[in-house]
């Protein structure tokens, strides 16, 4: 125990500062729209850590590395997908949709601004889209609460479940204080941990190695065909890593990031300091992998997922090792707390505020939204009380859920004038049960990644359903033409 005594220092110090973070938010949070949304305050360098933050999570410093050192960099598709396709988010995606959600009546949650873009008077498209996301971020925060769990096992020797429920304890506190800022202000220190253990961790394993040349050598010796950028990929597992970019436009953590925005012209340095964030960091967790491949090539890890808490742990002095072990933390913090924050809002405003008690107050919605955290974090915890659940497992399951289900029925709505609620509600109804069946198949077509035919799909389920019933909402349409007058006023001015 003496000897993990400044790791845990370090560890306790951290946690402090964010639950001091939490009770901060708490005192500025005095409706439910400070609470989903922070009032629509957060200015362009909180934007762009917190969505990076959020987006990257435990993968990044557990799931991505592990791949990478279990199969070498063929895995770095998975990489170059996601840049491109949050570039594309950024482009296309976040600045119409901050516009958009708050000429849609102030829309505060997805499932809303669904439900007022399309002027759906029969709910049926908000109690959907409330499903699918209860649905996949039940997953998706599953994945975060096993992180942590491998997170606190692995540095303490503390047995598996109880890793597990401190770990879910943690987060759920924050979260359930402080609600939107909390977990924007969190991110953003913990989007700056994140960089600076890409950074350091890495760099001191490629230069005790002899350099990146060195490094690369050493790893075609430890395992043939590690350094081939193909080897072993084949088109269908091309494809299927490269489409995990086209989830960036379902997720509604991410997504909620760009509606929370001072205002859409401060989308666009936030865009030049999240791409510039995520490249660096993805070079890290690939080069991490690397790394592990070689230093532990004489005593392979159990878990491959856990090779950058064990790099950090042999390779730095307890003290470096805490704040390195704090930095894995805040990138499986960062996204279980935006997931919880996402669900408890959707329970709150698209459940009970609708369905009801429609003339609930900000003071009960609050009280809702936080009771909501607590009974979404139990039933991941369920899910995650198996420990050999892989991080990206679960987390491909879920995003390509959210992608499927929603990244089409975004684009199309701040893109397409004439689509409707009719192609809105088919679309999302198909991309859910495409990657929910599609998963549970294997062999030939279907080893592809449910991603791509969820996605596909469902753009075909939207064009088909706005056809058959076009929008023809007079109001609707004004409100579309409305929203990109106000998009090229903010571009040229």
């Amino acid at each position: 125990m003496a000897a993990n005594a400044p790791l845990l220092f370090t560890f306790i110090i951290y946690l402090l500062l964010v639950l001091y973070l939490g009770v901060r938010a708490y005192r500025r949070t005095h409706n439910i729209g400070d609470y989903i949304l922070g009032g629509r305050k957060l200015g362009p360098v909180v934007t762009a850590l917190s969505v990076g933050a959020s987006d990257m999570s435990g993968w990044l410093l557990l799931g991505l590395p592990g791949a990478i050192y279990l199969s070498g960099v063929r895995e770095i598709w998975i990489g170059v997908g996601l840049i491109i396709g949050a570039a594309f988010n950024w482009w296309y995606v976040a600045r119409p949709l901050r516009v958009y959600s708050e000429l849609a009546n102030n829309s505060l949650t997805l499932p809303d601004y669904f439900e007022n873009r399309f002027q759906d008077t029969t709910r049926l498209l908000r109690l959907l889209s409330a499903v699918v996301i209860l649905l996949f971020f039940t997953f998706y925060t599953a994945s975060g609460l096993v992180g942590g769990a491998i997170l606190f096992s692995n540095s303490f020797g503390m047995d598996y479940f109880v890793a597990l429920y401190l770990g879910g304890f943690i987060i759920v506190a924050y979260t359930f204080v402080g609600g939107f800022l909390a977990v924007s202000w969190t991110d953003a220190i913990q989007a700056t941990l994140m960089l600076a253990a890409l950074l350091i961790t890495p760099a001191v394993v490629i230069s005790a190695a002899g350099g990146p040349a060195e490094l690369w050598l050493r790893m075609e010796q430890v395992t043939a065909g590690s350094t081939s950028w193909l080897s072993g990929v084949g088109l269908l597992g091309l494809i299927s890593l490269l489409a995990w970019g086209l989830g960036y436009m379902g997720q509604p953590h991410i997504l909620a990031r760009f509606m929370a925005a001072e205002s859409p012209r401060k989308l666009l340095p936030a865009r030049r300091i999240a791409m510039s964030w995520m490249v660096i960091v993805l070079f890290g967790s690939v080069t991490t992998g690397m790394a592990g491949m070689v230093y532990f090539a004489e005593q392979p890890l159990s878990n491959p997922e856990t090779v950058f808490i064990s790099l950090s742990q042999a390779l730095f002095n307890p003290w470096v090792a805490g704040v390195i072990t704090a930095a894995i933390l805040s990138a499986i913090m960062s996204t279980i707390d935006s997931q919880l924050l996402v669900s408890s809002s959707v329970i709150s405003e698209d459940f009970y505020r609708v369905f009801v008690r429609q003339q609930a107050g900000d003071k009960e919605l609050l009280l809702v939204s936080r009771v909501a955290v607590v009974i979404i974090a139990l039933l991941a915890l369920i899910i995650a009380s198996d420990p050999q659940s892989r991080v990206l497992d679960l987390v491909s399951y879920a995003w390509a859920g959210f992608g499927a289900a929603f990244g089409p029925i975004v684009l199309f709505s701040l893109l397409w004038r004439k689509m409707s609620a009719t192609g809105a509600l088919i679309g999302m109804f198909v991309g859910a049960i495409t990657v929910v069946v599609w998963s549970n198949l294997s062999g030939g077509l279907f080893d592809l990644y449910e991603i791509v035919p969820g996605f596909l799909f469902a753009s075909i389920g939207v064009v088909l359903g706005s056809k058959l019933h076009p929008m023809n909402n007079e109001e609707t349409l004004q409100q579309f033409d409305s929203a990109q007058k106000l998009l090229q006023d903010d571009t040229r001015t």
